[in-house]
């Protein structure tokens, strides 16, 4: 392995962000190093969700063809209680040529970005650890340990932590990761199922039994997320039945073949008190972490990481750091905007009451039945909304 003495930026973390982020700047000639702790092919496939302004912010990458190539194509989003529809969100209107979400298996997506990077002569040094970061006078000094063990000094003029919620440069750089975390464990599966509804649309179901969302994915599978109290590490073909049993369709239920990958997680809704300290940033899960629901996370922090890129641009040509400090300002903002957004459909849809959930459905259903309502949500989840950021 070959370590640069001086990069213009360090990135700690490979995955949608890190990578995105070391894609744009070589394609901007700005020097750059990127290093991950794990091996290659070790991080989970939890994101699936690529919405439209993402595919819009990721085309100067030239990776998007690509993208549309591995994924498939889902224009609705639906809320229903069990067999009754709620709510539906058709993104087949929106103002984007990505008028749909786009389904793709974040280990697709990491792999489309990285040999995006490759492609532009950059690559990731792994496994390799960022252990320190701090600022300097002129920049920024971080330590490296190799596989062998070996530590090296890296001096950059900027480190940018996309190295996830345990990240060691918001650590380092003694930026607070404000907020908590849900009670309830999440559970995670790809199956292959007999499924009666449509391949067109995600499916987020209510029932007195607790939230499942079920969503079309490639190769003829489907991604189920759901919220219980407890749960096994990895959940079973009868555990993820029992699901569908209780909280999925009544009339024509669901199937369970067989399951190609499952887990549980706990979920935190955080955000960085500051996305910039000197010379040290975060973006990404680093930066903000939160529901699933949505399906926000990577999108959010692969658009932290394509105006960033834009701003190291505007930054090391000039030598202001006014475009810095803007970024760090509007993108805190926006993670904001999405923590409270998610946190929001997450605590409507763990709703213990039954007045409680009868409320809660004869107020999405009223959403429903209003069409600037409507197609204020397909905006919003689009992030379509932030074009401006």
């Amino acid at each position: 392995m070959m370590f640069p003495t001086n990069v213009d930026v360090l990135i700690a973390g490979a995955g949608p962000a890190g990578l995105t982020l070391g894609s744009d700047l070589a394609r901007r000639n700005i020097s750059h190093l990127i290093v991950d702790g794990q091996a290659a092919g070790a991080n989970t496939s939890r994101a699936c969700v690529v919405h439209a302004r993402t595919l819009e912010v990721l085309e100067p990458l030239e990776i998007v063809p690509e993208l549309l190539a591995r994924g498939i194509q889902v224009p609705i989003f639906r809320v229903r209680d069990r067999d009754r529809a709620l709510l539906t969100v058709d993104f087949r209107n929106l103002p984007s040529r990505y008028a749909y979400t786009l389904m793709c298996a974040q280990s697709e997506t990491e792999a489309i970005l990285l040999a995006g990077l490759n492609a532009r002569g950059g690559n990731v040094l792994r496994p390799c650890l960022l252990t320190s970061a701090k600022n300097t006078p002129d920049g920024a000094e971080a330590t490296v340990r190799d596989p062998s063990g070996g530590e090296h000094v890296i001096r950059a003029r900027y480190v940018v932590g996309c190295d996830g919620m345990h990240s060691t440069v918001r650590e380092q750089a003694g930026i607070a990761f404000q907020g908590g975390s849900y009670e309830e464990v999440f559970v995670l599966a790809d199956v292959h199922m007999d499924w009666p509804l449509s391949l067109e649309e995600v499916t987020l179901l209510y029932s007195p039994a607790g939230l499942v969302v079920v969503a079309p994915i490639p190769q003829q599978r489907f991604r189920i997320v759901a919220t219980v109290q407890e749960s096994p590490a990895t959940p079973t073909v009868a555990d993820v039945q029992s699901l569908l049993d209780a909280r999925g369709p009544v009339t024509n239920p669901a199937r369970v073949r067989d399951i190609v990958w499952s887990s549980r997680f706990h979920i935190h809704h955080r955000v960085a008190k500051a996305f910039r300290k000197g010379h040290l940033l975060v973006a990404g899960d680093a930066a903000h972490v939160h529901s699933p629901a949505g399906g926000q996370g990577m999108n959010t922090g692969i658009q932290d990481a394509m105006s960033l890129g834009s701003a190291f641009a505007a930054t090391l040509e000039t030598g202001n750091e006014e475009a810095l400090d803007e970024w760090a300002t509007r993108r805190q903002r926006i993670a904001k905007k999405v923590v409270s957004l998610t946190d929001r459909m997450t605590r409507a849809a763990t709703i213990e009451s039954r007045t409680g959930q009868a409320i809660r459905n004869a107020v999405v259903q009223l959403i429903g039945h209003v069409p600037a309502a409507r197609k204020a949500l397909a905006m919003t989840l689009s992030e379509l909304k932030e074009r401006a950021a």
